[in-house]
């Protein structure tokens, strides 16, 4: 079993994963044929979990633009501004947490520490 430390620093790092996954989905928003990405978060059997990135594959909107040589077809981001940004919200409050039970899982271990003493 992992310590409350290893387990808040778990979430931490899953959730900084999620904020970094949204922050390029917003930056690229405007890019001719991107493809958003998503986490999945997994919970391991010792506690904690695991992140990893997918990109999640629909074909966006195609549209056709004109340029020296014709029509060209064109496809469009798969981003949604209005998902990307109350989830990034969320995501920064869920970090917040994590951050927060990692500085008392410090405070328990601290004052667990100077009791022995």
């Amino acid at each position: 079993m992992l310590s409350p430390l290893a387990t808040s620093l778990s979430g931490l790092q899953a959730f900084s994963t999620r904020l970094q996954s949204n922050a390029n989905n917003i930056a690229n928003a405007a890019t001719e044929g991107f493809k958003r990405t998503r986490v999945l978060n997994t919970a391991q059997p010792e506690g904690g979990v695991r992140s990893h990135s997918e990109t999640v594959a629909p074909q966006g909107a195609t549209h056709y633009e004109e340029t020296t040589t014709g029509l060209v077809l064109v496809e469009s981001s798969t981003v949604d501004l209005a998902a990307e940004l109350p989830d990034m919200q969320l995501n920064k409050l869920l970090y917040r947490a994590s951050l927060k039970a990692l500085q008392t899982a410090d405070e328990m271990l601290g004052s667990l520490l100077e009791t022995k003493a």
